[in-house]
């Protein structure tokens, strides 16, 4: 029923604990197949992923385009788009599918949380079901189901180095209005590193200086260059 597609790049850290969460939905027939998309990893993803089971395609590197390959490669009537460092809480299928069967012509992303403890976490991810809930702008690690045909009726993943996820969904709302996306319930859990590594304060700004400057038509490219580095905390 749901190709789960996941785009990787080095991403053996977290990538394990990913496909765990997949396992017994797999085995129950909910996911149909498990896509990674790799973009020339370095390190112990590919084993990984072989260990798992999953169909591992290539692409060049660039998040829009290996979810686009992904996509066009699945099976199944349903997608998941996954970040290798997101991990669905126990249950997540269950809901996946009563919202499949009462929701056939919408999408839907997850509630995001941290794998962090204290109050920062728990501020930014609140401050980030706000922002998806008011202006329909969720980030790729909240994941995203959708069928196969409103994904293709949406034209798909921009083959984009950054902002895929948010140009993808307001394209998805234009075109099918605000209501077409949905928030689940059941928690995506995505890694706080770079936030822990910069500081919660400094990368929010950062996240949302990039925001702001894409809105502006800074070009993916050029907002990709500044976005991977490091934030000064000096």
């Amino acid at each position: 029923m749901i190709s789960v597609v996941i785009p990787t790049l080095n991403a053996d850290a977290r990538l394990g604990e990913c496909l765990d969460a997949l396992v017994a939905p797999a085995l129950d027939g909910v996911v149909k197949e498990v896509i990674v998309v790799d973009g020339g990893s370095a390190d112990a993803t590919l084993p990984m992923a072989d260990s798992f089971g999953t169909r591992i395609l290539t692409a060049p590197p660039g998040r829009g385009g290996q979810l686009r390959r992904g996509a066009e490669a699945a099976r199944g009537e349903w997608l998941l788009f996954l970040h290798a460092d997101t991990v669905l809480e126990e249950g997540w299928a269950e809901e996946v599918l009563q919202f499949i069967k009462t929701h056939p012509d919408k999408a839907a992303v997850f509630t995001l949380q941290f794998d962090a403890k204290g109050l920062a976490p728990k501020l930014v991810a609140g401050g980030a079901m706000l922002r998806t809930k008011f202006i329909k702008t969720p980030y790729g690690d909240q994941g995203l189901l959708i069928s196969k045909a409103l994904y293709e009726d949406s034209g798909g993943y921009a083959e984009m180095p950054l902002m895929e996820d948010v140009e993808f969904i307001r394209r998805l709302t234009k075109r099918k209005g605000a209501q077409a996306l949905c928030v689940l319930k059941a928690q995506a859990v995505t890694s706080a590193e770079r936030y822990e590594r910069d500081g919660y304060v400094r990368r929010v700004m950062k996240n949302l200086t990039t925001l702001t400057r894409y809105f502006l038509g800074v070009a993916p490219e050029k907002l990709a260059q500044s976005y991977s580095r490091p934030v000064n905390r000096s």
